[in-house]
């Protein structure tokens, strides 16, 4: 997963990377509020773990913000030294998906973040197919078929088309893309996203025709949404 972490305190920064980048996760760490939201205005993740007492904005209002301003489907963990149950309270109520009282042990909050993840995407193990009118996926023959005619594609498109179907109505950042899709991979950068985005668009015959749009947010990624009146 893609895991973005306020935390100010340096040495529990790099403890909490080591732990996340060990469980094969890929951490991005933030040390002030308003560095991460400056950050969550160009980037998508999968995870956000909040820390409350931190520069420039607390934890508190990095959540307010992050549950006015994106997905909500985007899972939030405090993990604060604040442990009073008014404290508590207040987060799950604001938005928060979990709460974890410092100190923290490595085990606890892998299990917890592989739980919440978990819940917000729910896998399902015989599906097959996956039908969004007007395109129908073949998960195992990894084709998609749109009006009865097959899409000519590479692997890698259709890697690209799956996820971003998965995803429809969310903001999915380059980055993110480049992640889920290629990999970390020194060599790939933002620009082939945007090229096979624009082969996408093309091959899909993504149309108000169609019922869909897939349009490019500022500084941030792409967004496929439905185009209806």
């Amino acid at each position: 997963m893609r895991i973005a972490l306020l935390e100010d305190d340096i040495d529990q920064a790099k403890l909490i990377e080591v732990w996340l980048s060990d469980a094969g996760h890929h951490p991005y760490i933030y040390y002030a509020g308003a560095q991460m939201v400056g950050a969550l205005n160009t980037e998508s993740f999968d995870v956000i773990m909040l820390d409350w007492e931190v520069p420039d904005m607390s934890g508190f209002e990095v959540l307010q913000w992050i549950r006015e301003n994106l997905d909500w489907s985007c899972p939030v963990i405090f993990i604060t030294q604040r442990d009073q149950e008014e404290d508590v309270v207040k987060a799950l109520e604001a938005g928060a998906d979990d709460y974890m009282a410092k100190p923290i042990n490595r085990a606890e909050m892998l299990a917890r973040i592989n739980t919440i993840h978990r819940r917000n995407n729910p896998p399902d193990e015989n599906e097959t197919i996956l039908d969004i009118p007007p395109y129908v996926i073949d998960l195992k023959k990894r084709k998609i078929v749109c009006d009865a005619v097959e899409i000519d594609l590479t692997q890698k498109e259709y890697e690209l088309a799956l996820f971003i179907l998965r995803n429809v109505g969310k903001v999915l950042s380059r980055g993110y893309l480049l992640e889920r899709v290629w990999g970390r991979n020194p060599d790939i950068n933002t620009r082939t996203v945007d090229t096979h985005v624009s082969r996408l668009r093309r091959k899909l015959n993504i149309t108000k025709e169609n019922g869909w749009k897939l349009t490019s947010v500022y500084q941030h990624g792409y967004r496929l949404e439905p185009d209806v009146d």
